[in-house]
């Protein structure tokens, strides 16, 4: 499965000791990219749990669609 994911900063975050959860002792980066926190997982991705192998999705306003066909500009060039 994949997920498209837009960001839209234009440079790095970089973590700083308050980053840190003072209950936890830990920071999570999400991997995921559907954290409403990003960088720091909230733990969105439990939504991702019953994604099929092989389907791409994208999730808006709360609600995952598959996609059938992902176009980029490489293919606009061909």
């Amino acid at each position: 499965m994949s997920r498209l994911v837009e960001l839209e900063e234009q440079g790095p975050r970089k973590l700083d000791p308050s980053d840190i959860d003072d209950e936890k002792g830990d920071v999570a980066v999400c991997q995921c990219g559907l954290s409403e926190s990003f960088p720091f997982c909230d733990g969105s991705h439990r939504r991702t749990r019953d994604e099929d192998e092989g389907t791409t999705y994208v999730y808006e306003d709360g609600e995952r669609q598959e996609v059938e066909r992902v176009v980029t500009d490489a293919d606009d060039e061909e």
